[in-house]
């Protein structure tokens, strides 16, 4: 069995590989520096872990995985513009580097280019990989969609706000597990456990991005604290305040959603309201639920224990990251 470490040596040599047309440079620069950029390449390690319960060479699955590296970072370009982001992973955004029109036409690029990565399996694979692959991105546009609708309402409900980032944000994660096991030449069901272990861990995942994005550390999150409460972003956090508080704290965070100045003020004050209602420790408990929910998908794939204990180890690791 491959390591995550090696993983992420396999796909870091592959991404420094990438050989861009030579012109127009201003197009594929911005494509270059956002990919050389230190994320944590869940999504792509996934799908190579997966493949690898089932084959020793997990080199067969490296397009897919750059697939879907390619295109979470196109979706990232995108969602910068949208929120405008002054930093990604401790670096200024490609909207702030470049501009707002080039980050836009960059990112269309990089879509373009997830497609062709797809596109360079055989007959095999090829429709399975390729349904499976623009069924998910079109539901992450979905999201996307749900989460911009969410900025103007106060009504969200946990369980809209639960559906939204499954398609935002799980359902990658579910597609790049199903697609190594895909190429590993899996069955069908153990794709499906391991593409719910993927839907779950994502759940998780996002309401523990929401958390850091209150109470983590900046200069280990890699962008600034408070962002969401900033923009009014819907989390989990902000969701359960509303619709838990009672009329006078109801009042108070609605108070400061309505400020637009006073940024370090306005985060204090929301924050402390949260730890007022014990939200923190409630997100906590969703989260622990649907880690929960993952790993009893993942017990159900019929591998060798010692195969799956790296999935086992990663999602322990992602619900305890900081960054």
């Amino acid at each position: 069995m491959i390591s995550s470490q090696h993983a992420l040596s396999l796909l870091k040599r592959e991404i420094d590989n990438i050989c861009y047309p030579a012109q127009p440079k201003r197009l594929y620069e911005p494509i270059a520096y956002l990919l050389d950029l230190q994320g944590k390449k869940i999504r792509p390690t996934l799908t190579l872990l997966a493949c690898n319960l089932y084959k020793e060479d997990v080199q067969e699955a490296v397009n897919m995985a750059l697939a879907w590296e390619i295109y979470h970072n196109f979706t990232l370009m995108h969602d910068d513009v949208m929120d405008q982001a002054d930093v990604r992973r401790g670096q200024p955004t490609v909207h702030k580097k470049w501009d707002e029109n080039t980050a836009i036409l960059s990112g269309d690029t990089m879509l373009i280019l997830s497609f062709q990565y797809v596109a360079k399996y055989s007959e095999v694979y090829l429709k399975k990989l390729l349904d499976l692959f623009s069924i998910t991105t079109a539901e992450i546009c979905e999201g996307q969609e749900y989460d911009m609708q969410f900025e103007n309402r106060l009504d969200v409900s946990e369980e809209e706000y639960l559906n939204m980032i499954r398609l935002k944000t799980a359902v990658m994660i579910g597609a790049s597990l199903k697609s190594g096991a895909i190429i590993g030449g899996a069955d069908e069901k153990d794709q499906e456990f391991l593409y719910d272990f993927g839907i779950n861990l994502g759940l998780a995942f996002q309401i523990q991005d929401d958390i850091l994005d209150v109470y983590g550390d900046p200069a280990v999150f890699g962008k600034n604290i408070g962002g969401d409460i900033l923009c009014g972003k819907k989390t989990y956090l902000l969701i359960t305040a509303l619709n838990r508080s009672d009329k006078e704290k109801r009042e108070q965070l609605l108070h400061w959603l309505n400020v637009k100045d006073k940024n370090d003020e306005k985060i204090a004050a929301v924050t402390s309201l949260y730890n007022e209602m014990t939200v923190k420790e409630m997100a906590r408990e969703k989260m622990d639920d649907f880690y929960q929910k993952a790993i009893h998908s993942l017990n159900k794939v019929n591998v060798a224990e010692e195969k799956k204990a790296i999935l086992f180890d990663l999602a322990e690791k992602l619900m305890d990251r900081k960054s």
